[in-house]
């Protein structure tokens, strides 16, 4: 929300500049910005009224205007906006003036015709992005008034950003309440005196359940001029708010609703049947809304209808056919209190956004629906003209009080400092809370309407201490014995595996955990992915059932930034909907893309490649590494002769590979990544390591050179090897492979280095050789191994 420094200050005005203001709110717990109404404050800019306008003897689209600018001395002024017509009122900037985008004004020769001074748009004061004429300001805007002082531009912008549950903020009256409270100053409110009442007519309204709408409240409102304009002062409030004028009924409601906080809108009473209800949707139920949507209903959400049907969706957006419009000239004006619960997810669900489904879902005021209505009735008599009628209304007419025990004790504790009880009831009766004293040193405190987000005992100490001052609220050692929890040494934490990868040179991500179905479907073809009732954009609108979905857009977002050798990861669940139950399942994945290698000059540079990544994940499981291994498998996202299912006994425990080239294709990638995923279950536990004395005897190794198929992969080799060498093999690994004619096209030599030993006694040259002739005689049978020669 956007609110004007002046339009606060007519409500409080604390002797601070706004920078203490800000920071007093800040500390108070409200997130915002200043920023100036203009950057720069036009100079020489007045208000000028258009005397006359004669057609350029040059140009069909110039006019020569003579302009009254308040000294006696109309100045001749070339114009070519289209709306410069004798009477108009707009900006005018004389010779020598200074414009906000560094134009300087000079009298000039146009077309042969002198011009000395210019008559300016919105834009031209950087008021607006874009214009397409003069700024028209009122017919008695005084001619000569600086346009500063006219539109009252020494103004700053608080740019907040409200917090869900301080929805009673988002207006200048809800604001005034709170810079007052936190400067322990009155507010000055404004007079606002109610509507006078000249008419008699009335819409029957009903509710159909008051628990969605408590109250409910409409006017009838005739003789409205249509030619009707919104005054100056008020454009520029709404201007500054980042509202645009609309309607003059429109500007009204709208200025209300920022004023007091109330949302109202105004319905075509020529358009309305003879009653209002408001009731929930029926099944596929439909109404146009006034952006043009056509939406289907579905859900139960909470409809104002008419005696023909829906006419508006309550607290979120009106209907188109029963809006106003240029020739609106009697209007059905309406106040109500929505409860949160009936408004949330409407407007998402729908794609919709609207200031009043942004209050309605923080809760809005239940006793300002007649103040709201009164303020906006009276305005727009006072600026279209018109007759008032009667309120009619539904519900209740004053909110269920709210009331809750303060313990003096517990707030103490709370807060680890002390502060007297007649503080507290000081610092409470600003928020206008009032107390009464309960037995056992603690308050009954009433709760005003307007905080919805005051239910229980720790909301009030919580106020107490924002009020207090959290920097009036020493620091002090916590005085608890608290033990650490011992963590079990067969169950290793999350934050090895992320310490692990860092020290290696990954970089940690956190990503959203909704993701594109189009890219997960992709990625995953095999779980099914969770929906959102509600996503916050449309494309996200499933949960991830793999970490690649969110790894992939943090990769490309740094590679259009020039990063071109990143090393992602990330620790997160994903989701997957298994018989209709949703599967949570914390995992570890990464991304790798670039070189394998920070440039140097001590290596030659390299595509990262399937052996790198390889390398990273077995460094994650620890002492634990020889339970586990990599086979070659087919992953419908993984390129099939470069992609690895990783196991641990019989487990699947995860995927490690390279991108499919047909998902880089589909997915427009700029080269294909290698990327992880492991499944934490699989990882956490770890066998409590025992100490074993080294052996007392010496080892003995033996290399074995083995022709086998290319098929054949070297961990069958070693299962093989140590499989068939019985007690006394130690250690069998792969130290080289060759490939060449004197093997053949389709085999391979693969060399195992054997490492024979036993602790009680120094082996025999005939058991180590029986040892190395029961490999070698395995590896023969069972996967075709033969020894190179």
């Amino acid at each position: 929300m956007k609110l004007s420094e002046n339009w606060l200050r007519e409500w409080v005005n604390p002797s601070a500049g706004i920078e203490e203001i800000a920071a007093r709110l800040i500390m108070g717990g409200l997130e915002l910005e200043i920023e100036p109404a203009v950057d720069t404050l036009p100079d020489k800019v007045v208000v000028g009224r258009i005397i006359s306008a004669e057609k350029h003897p040059q140009a069909d689209r110039l006019q020569v205007c003579s302009v009254d600018v308040g000294d006696g001395e109309p100045r001749q002024i070339v114009c070519g906006a289209p709306n410069a017509r004798a009477g108009l009122h707009a900006p005018c900037a004389l010779v020598g003036a200074r414009l906000p985008g560094g134009m300087e004004i000079t009298a000039a020769k146009l077309r042969g015709v002198e011009s000395y001074g210019m008559l300016c748009s919105a834009q031209e004061l950087a008021l607006s992005d874009r214009s397409d004429g003069l700024l028209e300001l009122d017919a008695g805007a005084k001619p000569g008034q600086p346009i500063t002082d006219y539109l009252n531009l020494q103004d700053n912008i608080l740019d907040l950003e409200i917090t869900p549950n301080r929805g009673d903020c988002l207006s200048a009256l809800g604001l005034a309440r709170d810079v007052a409270a936190l400067f322990d100053v009155n507010m000055k409110r404004p007079t606002l005196p109610p509507a006078v009442v000249v008419g008699d007519q009335r819409l029957r309204v009903d509710v159909e359940d008051p628990a969605t709408c408590p109250t409910y409240s409409g006017r009838i409102i005739t003789k409205i001029n249509p030619k009707a304009r919104t005054p100056d002062w008020m454009r520029e409030r709404l201007r500054r708010s980042g509202l645009r004028c609309i309607h003059p009924v429109v500007d009204i409601t709208n200025y209300v609703m920022l004023e007091l906080g109330q949302p109202l809108h105004a319905f075509d009473r020529e358009k309305l049947g003879s009653s209002i209800c408001v009731r929930r949707a029926k099944p596929g139920e439909q109404i146009t809304v006034l952006t043009g949507e056509q939406l289907t209903l579905d859900n139960g959400e909470l409809l104002i209808t008419d005696d023909n049907g829906p006419i508006a969706l309550a607290g979120v957006m009106g209907g188109r056919d029963s809006g106003v419009t240029d020739a609106t000239t009697a209007i059905f004006l309406e106040s109500a209190c929505f409860a949160p619960t009936a408004i949330v997810g409407t407007a998402r669900r729908h794609k919709l956004t609207s200031d009043a489904s942004y209050r309605y879902e923080r809760g809005v005021d239940p006793a300002l629906h007649r103040t709201g209505i009164d303020r906006a009735s009276q305005l727009i008599a006072d600026i279209c003209g018109g007759e008032v009628h009667p309120i009619a209304q539904a519900g209740r007419t004053q909110p269920e009080p709210v009331t809750i025990r303060l313990r003096h004790a517990r707030l103490n504790q709370l807060l680890g400092h002390t502060i007297p009880a007649k503080d507290v009831e000081a610092l409470l009766a600003r928020l206008g809370i009032t107390t009464r004293n309960e037995i056992g040193d603690a308050w009954m405190a009433r709760i005003p309407s307007h905080r919805y987000d005051l239910r229980i005992e720790v909301d009030l100490i919580e106020e107490v201490a924002r009020l207090y001052g959290y920097d009036n609220i020493p620091g002090k050692p916590y005085l608890a014995a608290i033990a650490p929890a011992r963590s079990a040494e067969a169950q290793r934490p999350l934050a090895t595996a992320r310490d692990t990868l860092a020290a290696r040179g990954w970089q940690e991500i956190v990503s959203l955990a909704f993701a594109e179905p189009e890219m997960q479907t992709t990625l995953n073809p095999d779980d099914t992915a969770v929906p959102l009732d509600n996503p916050i954009a449309d494309p996200l609108s499933v949960m991830r059932t793999t970490l690649w979905a969110g790894m992939i857009p943090a990769w490309l977002h740094n590679r259009q930034r020039q990063v071109s050798r990143i090393r992602l990861f990330e620790t997160g669940v994903c989701f997957a909907l298994d018989n209709g139950e949703v599967v949570e399942t914390l995992r570890v994945g990464g991304l790798a893309a670039g070189s394998a290698f920070p440039e140097q000059w001590g290596q030659p540079e390299r595509p990262t490649d399937f052996f790198d990544i390889k390398a990273d994940v077995e460094s994650l499981f620890g002492r634990a590494s020889a339970e586990y291994r990599f086979e070659a498998a087919e992953h419908p996202a993984l390129h099939p002769g470069r992609s690895a299912r990783i196991r641990r006994g019989d487990n699947v425990v995860g995927w490690a590979g390279e991108l499919h080239p047909r998902i880089v294709q589909e997915l427009d990638l700029p080269e294909a990544p290698l990327v992880f995923e492991l499944d934490w279950a699989g990882l956490a536990n770890i066998d409590v390591p025992h100490p074993e004395a080294l052996s007392e005897f010496p080892s003995s190794r033996r290399d074995l050179a083995v022709v086998v198929d290319e098929a054949v992969s070297a961990a069958q080799l070693v299962d093989g090897a140590r499989a068939a060498g019985g007690p006394l093999l130690q250690k069998a690994w792969v130290f080289d492979i060759y490939r060449g004619e004197n093997v053949g096209k389709s085999s391979k030599s693969v060399a195992l280095g054997l490492i024979f030993n036993d602790r009680s006694r120094t082996l025999t040259v005939e058991e180590i050789d029986a040892a190395t002739a029961s490999i070698t005689e395995a590896l023969a049978r069972d996967l075709g191994a033969v020894i190179r020669q």
